[in-house]
């Protein structure tokens, strides 16, 4: 069974490390909202994920989870003040999201016009059946 994991684009800047389609990491999972992640890549796609990846130890003893990453995309979307908003703090904007396929994350993406980087959609698997000794990440 596959899983989709969000990965902020801020906590692999931080403090997080680089990995690839491939690595097995091992990440914190954090349960999401959907919602919370709807403007960013649109209803259908925050419906499918599953947990976000946490560094900052919002949990106590947090209990990290091995996976085997398959699949990274970028996620790019645009900023705006929402119309009729009485502040200037940007939110994405809905509909904007450019997903781009990379071969590796490590929290800076080349720029794209019109859009800014917000982190990362990964796809992965439970690492169970790992060989003993196998090299992780992110412990």
């Amino acid at each position: 069974m596959t899983l989709t994991i969000w990965v902020d684009d801020w906590q692999i800047q931080c403090c997080g490390e680089s990995f690839a389609p491939g690595d097995v990491v091992s990440w914190v999972l954090l349960e999401v909202d959907p919602e919370d992640y709807a403007d960013v890549v649109g209803s259908e796609r925050a419906a499918g994920i599953d947990f976000r990846e946490e560094h900052h130890g919002q949990e106590q003893d947090p209990v990290p989870t091995r996976l085997e990453v398959l699949s990274i995309d970028e996620v790019h979307c645009r900023y705006g003040v929402p119309p009729g908003a009485t502040t200037k703090v940007n939110y994405p904007v809905p509909g904007t999201t450019v997903l781009v396929p990379v071969k590796e994350a490590d929290g800076w993406a080349k720029g794209r016009p019109d859009v800014r980087f917000s982190g990362y959609l990964v796809t992965a698997r439970r690492a169970t059946d790992m060989a003993e000794g196998a090299a992780v990440r992110g412990q």
